[in-house]
């Protein structure tokens, strides 16, 4: 944030003149790199996929600890033989941001690029009113320096009939300026939200492929054009440039507002199925989504670049959970949900689809544990090696079936 006092009001223009134009340059550089680095990378033609293990702030490195175990179990074999290496990266906590006052300590980035794919646990980022220095999200900034573009959250409660995948556009917006505003001091505070043609054209276009991919005939746009008619403009006009390419599939937009009531709608909420949106909109939907399917420690969470990629829980660090000595008893549902969905981006399915099932199984029907975040409920080492315990049941896939067919009945 650039904080300006204010002797006369021509020189606060010129001052907050030169760091807009400092940001537009910049954002400028970044969207015409971005252009040029559309490839996806192919993880079959790898020798080794070097998967980083992140544990993050708070119950983050408890719950991450044991989403890291399934995953190891499920990969035994593929470790042996070299074609994963876990690569477990410490030093992206809270004390050590402070510290260096930096978003990603540089030991850690440095480790970060020689991964592939990476499972992270939950960061702290400094609110105002902390009394700790203004230090960029550890989540955004790996976003926009590995270029994670697409954050993608499935929410699926069969029993509801509901079935959503969100594609949140995840390296724009307020949350890519927001740090960045002004401050006249004393006076008011402008931020700053960014929306590129090409951001949106990258995100939108996943979203469609994703549909089509998986016999979706939906793609759902979310917005507030009404009011913030420049920037979500620009992403409505992308996205029904876009939606031309499609012909098969329903194209269609509502505005935030309307389309938070319209999840909790039982009447209409069911007939969407594939939702696109800007960086903020999706951050406030999705958690509303996962609430639904059983709170945000359910839900996982994809972060996809064309390079690299990053699976996390989508809640936060609880670290008064941990001050109260209660990080024992934290939820890994969302970060196992998120090793599910690194072990299908990088080509293991069957194995994913193991971890989903029992997830489904364990959350939504038989239910034999459940967490409640303190003692009266199972500890994450319980839960999880519930979860391990339905992967190995060799009647699984028939078990999840007949739990589905009767929430349908």
């Amino acid at each position: 944030m650039k904080v300006i006092e204010l002797e006369n009001i021509d020189a606060a223009i010129a001052e907050a003149k030169e760091h807009f134009a400092n940001l537009l340059k910049r954002e400028y550089e970044r969207i015409s790199k971005i252009k040029n680095d559309s490839n996806f990378i192919d993880y079959s033609k790898l020798d080794t996929i070097v998967i980083g293990v992140i544990g993050g702030d708070g119950i983050g490195p408890f719950i991450t600890k044991e989403a890291q175990r399934i995953l190891e179990y499920l990969l035994d074999q593929e470790v042996k033989n070299g074609k994963v290496k876990f690569n477990y990266i410490d030093g992206l906590t809270i004390e050590r941001r402070i510290q260096f006052l930096k978003p990603i300590p540089d030991d850690v980035l440095e480790q970060i690029l020689k991964c592939h794919v990476l499972l992270k646990g939950p960061t702290t980022t400094p609110k105002a009113g902390d009394n700790m220095p203004n230090i960029e999200s550890a989540n955004v900034a790996i976003r926009k320096v590995l270029d994670l573009f697409a954050n993608v959250r499935p929410v699926k409660v069969p029993k509801l009939n509901i079935n959503w995948t969100f594609f949140r556009e995840n390296t724009e917006d307020l949350y890519a300026l927001g740090p960045y505003g002004v401050e006249i001091k004393e006076e008011f505070g402008i931020d700053f939200r960014l929306i590129s043609y090409f951001g949106t054209y990258r995100i939108v276009k996943l979203a469609f492929e994703y549909a089509k991919k998986n016999g979706f005939n939906r793609v759902t746009a979310v917005n507030k054009a009404n009011v913030i008619k420049t920037t979500d403009g620009i992403f409505l006009k992308v996205f029904y440039q876009v939606a031309k390419d499609y012909p098969g599939i329903i194209a269609d937009d509502w505005f935030i507002d309307i389309m938070t009531a319209k999840l909790i709608d039982e009447k209409r909420r069911n007939e969407f199925q594939v939702f696109v949106m800007p960086n903020l909109f999706g951050d406030i939907l999705t958690d509303e989504a996962a609430e639904i399917q059983g709170g945000v420690g359910t839900a996982g969470s994809a972060n996809i670049g064309t390079k690299y990629a990053m699976f996390e829980a989508i809640h936060g660090s609880a670290p008064r959970m941990v001050e109260e000595g209660r990080h024992i008893y934290a939820d890994p549902s969302s970060v196992i949900k998120a090793s599910a969905m690194l072990l299908e981006h990088i080509g293991y399915k069957e194995k994913a689809e193991k971890i989903n099932m029992a997830l489904e199984i364990a959350g939504q029907y038989e239910r034999k544990l459940v967490i409640t975040g303190r003692p009266n409920g199972a500890t994450t080492k319980e839960f999880a090696d519930y979860i391990l315990d339905l992967i190995n049941d060799t009647k699984l896939e028939e078990k999840y079936k007949n739990y589905i067919q009767s929430s349908l009945k």
